[in-house]
């Protein structure tokens, strides 16, 4: 299991983390979808969090952002292949929020940490439908190019 990425891509998810420190950031990685296990980004697209409840510790993508870049992707002949979003002040790892709304099985949800307005740690897990219920795998974060 793994999602590829350029540097330049993941750095800059990171950077939008520390921008919205001490909020949580949030965006869509848009790409191709190489197999079962493999996604590849060839964009980032950074989100304005609109959640309504508190934002240091929820995110949320409108539906008319999702809607946009989704028919964005399609137009490119691409696909959403993931999420990212930042836990200020708390670990790389999943949250039960997180699973709670996760909803995009096969896609991947970079979480990055971020302690007193610095990017930390850096995880990716992918989505895995099992019937009902949905869990979290590990993968790994490949880059490639620059």
């Amino acid at each position: 299991m793994a999602l590829t990425i350029q540097r330049s891509h993941f750095e800059h998810m990171r950077q939008h983390a520390e921008q919205t420190y001490p909020q949580e950031c949030c965006g869509v990685l848009v790409g191709f979808f190489d197999s079962d296990t493999r996604r590849t980004v060839e964009r980032v697209v950074p989100c304005v969090n609109s959640s309504t409840e508190s934002r240091h510790t929820r995110y949320e993508i409108s539906s008319v952002d999702l809607l946009r870049i989704q028919r964005e992707a399609r137009f490119a002949g691409q696909q959403i292949v993931g999420f990212y979003h930042s836990h200020p002040d708390h670990p790389a790892h999943w949250s039960t929020t997180d699973i709670e709304q996760a909803h995009w099985s096969g896609c991947s949800y970079v979480i990055i940490s971020v302690e007193r307005g610095k990017a930390g740690d850096t995880s990716s897990f992918l989505l895995m439908n099992e019937g009902q219920s949905y869990r979290f795998q590990d993968e790994s974060i490949e880059f490639t190019g620059e």
